[in-house]
């Protein structure tokens, strides 16, 4: 790549940054003419059944949004969208992401949701040099760690972001034992791990941890166990089906109004409605809060309110952030997706200033730079209540890249 085409295409994502990118998609160069109105193949694995098929559409919905708005083109090109059901299967992870890459031959491939899938389609996806990977949710810690690799990238969090945190309020609120419960695969291990870590640097210690068969919803045994302990508060990780089901246990069970229950934002996020009161009072850390009071959060709660007639959470900010990354990389490069190097180089120098979640970067393992906030269920709503930790990089252990 010469001077000019570097020059260009920096300029072209300063630009995307600052107009929202409709004029950038709108770029291409005369030696891309030629190809410039073949489609750019998008291919997505995520859920769309079963307990995280909220997370899944949440995603898909917003990813795709956000495109639209754009002009519903990235870098002057239509886009094709090629989507299948992870069905959060470890075991189907690498026939559905050979699928996506050899037979559908995508160009980006957005996924997933589960952190044990994840790290089976970096496994894959860190042998080749194309396509590039964009997780929209998966915070498996060995993503942006020993599996990192130059065409992999993250636009949500690492299992460590949100839950360290966590552990360190619960220290800052007084308490000194918890127990921590969760499920046992990739995300709740890690999460407890790094919840633990936040609370040990307060002075506190874990009294118990309970972790569950993935997806098993039968808490009830574990409840009585952590009445019979009477630790100063609990620390969890369930999301979707699976956390509403354990917030009204912990409330039927008569924990909640003694113990308190604190955990990485997951354990109330997009279920408040649903968990109606078992929900209330919870306080947890994550990287987005509904009532952030920004400009782009206030305009995105609306577009996605009246286009899918339900509210945002957390996982529609992934994907719309998704989204943004997409369209900022392929207006970068003036639609020339294939041209991977450059496409990388572009996500590597990638600042999302106007985000819903308020200013996040990437870092050099690729995944967001971004505030982790403290948040409260009220009236049924997510409320912020401050920043739990500004700027907050994954440690990224075990990166070799960058």
């Amino acid at each position: 790549m010469n001077k000019n085409n570097k020059s260009r295409r920096h300029f072209m994502a300063g630009a995307a940054a600052t107009t929202g990118l409709v004029a950038a998609s709108s770029f291409v160069p005369t030696r891309f003419a030629i190809g410039a109105t073949s489609p750019i193949k998008v291919g997505i694995l995520l859920p769309y059944s079963g307990t995280y098929a909220m997370l899944g559409n949440s995603i898909t919905n917003a990813m795709k949004m956000r495109i639209e708005q754009a002009g519903g083109r990235m870098g002057g090109r239509p886009v094709e969208y090629v989507a299948l059901d992870s069905e959060m299967s470890v075991p189907k992870a690498p026939q559905n992401t050979n699928k996506l890459i050899k037979k559908e031959k995508v160009d980006f491939l957005v996924g997933p949701v589960h952190s044990g899938i994840a790290a089976a389609m970096a496994k894959i996806m860190g042998q080749r040099k194309t396509p590039i990977m964009i997780v929209p949710n998966a915070g498996s810690n060995a993503v942006t760690g020993p599996l990192c690799a130059p065409n992999i990238f993250r636009t949500s969090f690492s299992n460590w972001q949100p839950a360290y945190p966590g552990g360190v309020l619960m220290g800052k609120e007084g308490h000194k034992t918890c127990v921590t419960i969760s499920w046992k695969y990739g995300a709740g291990i890690q999460m407890m791990a790094a919840g633990r870590d936040g609370f040990a640097t307060m002075g506190g210690k874990s009294v118990k941890d309970i972790l569950l068969p993935f997806p098993n919803v039968e808490f009830q045994a574990h409840l009585s166990e952590i009445a019979a302990l009477k630790p100063d508060c609990v620390f969890s990780f369930f999301s979707g089906g699976g956390a509403i089901k354990f917030l009204k246990d912990y409330e039927a069970a008569g924990l909640k109004g003694k113990i308190p229950l604190y955990g990485p934002g997951f354990l109330t996020e997009g279920v408040e409605e649903a968990a109606g009161s078992a929900a209330e009072g919870i306080k947890t850390t994550l990287h987005y809060a509904s009532n952030l009071d920004n400009a782009e959060n206030h305009k995105f709660r609306a577009d996605y309110q009246a286009a899918f007639g339900a509210g945002p959470n957390v996982f529609s900010v992934q994907g719309y952030d998704t989204g943004s990354l997409l369209l900022q990389a392929s207006a970068a490069v003036g639609g020339d997706v294939e041209s991977t190097a450059d496409v990388i180089e572009a996500m590597e120098t990638s600042n999302v200033p106007d985000s819903p979640r308020g200013p996040w970067s990437m870092s050099k393992a690729h995944n967001p730079i971004q505030n982790i906030y403290l948040r409260q269920v009220q009236d049924g709503q997510q409320k912020f209540l401050g920043i739990a930790a500004e700027a907050l990089a994954d440690p990224a252990a075990g990166c070799k890249m960058g």
